[in-house]
């Protein structure tokens, strides 16, 4: 029954792709598989990878061992345990992002979330639990859908893990970050985030993972770190779509 149902669904596969052939999600041309992005789209984007800080994803330039911190997280450790991301976030991955998170193309999120479960798949094996970063509901009632709750939702359904995604809930409308520095983003989101009362059950003694689009400075992440560690979750780690990697 299932060898059928399988053959089934390459049957209609290859039919709609003979309509409708696979597009590369950047610029649109046509593919001759499905893996998303066509081979100069590919090159031209930065993929993160290790080496990299043992806390925050940050790329090192060489190898420098196992657990090797970078010197922010040297000098303060944040509140969430390992974070990382699939690329970094320039003028190439931009495009691709915003499309995402503002122009309704959210039919990208099934293949943005195979390269977050590639990319995170130690951080999703050990979790108990995937939580999307919130919106606030009225920026969420002019976007519509909430584009960390996408990619959550997706990357669960791959990984066969549980996703909650009204665990977290933004209590104050925040500024956009798109503009403010990193000390303002810190500022603009301090206590911004809080666990749901109904769900503080499935937090507690959990280790979680939170997801993300973007990284910037992770003042969000931190703040939604913070919020779902105070209601008890054992650990948080952080899988983002994209990082903003530091000059240094």
């Amino acid at each position: 029954m299932m060898t059928m149902l399988f053959q089934a669904r390459a049957v209609l596969r290859t039919a709609l792709d003979a309509v409708l052939p696979p597009r590369c999600l950047k610029c649109g041309d046509i593919l001759g598989g499905e893996n998303g992005l066509c081979a100069p789209c590919w090159r031209k984007l930065s993929w993160l990878s290790a080496p990299c800080c043992a806390c925050c994803g940050q790329p090192f330039a060489f190898e420098s061992g196992s657990g090797s911190l970078c010197g922010a997280c040297l000098q303060k450790r944040p509140a969430y345990n390992r974070a990382r991301a699939v690329l970094r976030y320039d003028d190439e991955s931009r495009d691709l992002i915003l499309g995402f998170k503002h122009a309704d193309r959210t039919e990208l999120a099934p293949s943005l979330a195979r390269w977050m479960a590639r990319s995170g798949a130690e951080l999703i094996a050990d979790c108990a639990l995937i939580v999307p970063v919130p919106l606030h509901w009225t920026r969420l009632a002019m976007r519509r859908f909430n584009q960390a709750g996408l990619l959550a939702q997706a990357i669960g359904k791959l990984a066969d893990r549980p996703v909650e995604p009204q665990a977290l809930t933004r209590r104050r409308a925040t500024r956009s970050q798109g503009h403010l520095g990193r000390l303002a983003r810190r500022r603009n989101v301090q206590g911004a985030m809080a666990v749901t009362g109904r769900f503080a059950a499935r937090i507690a003694d959990r280790r979680i993972l939170l997801v993300d689009d973007v990284i910037t400075t992770g003042a969000t992440v931190e703040t939604a770190a913070k919020a779902l560690i105070s209601a008890g979750a054992v650990a948080v780690d952080v899988l983002a779509l994209a990082k903003v990697v530091r000059a240094d």
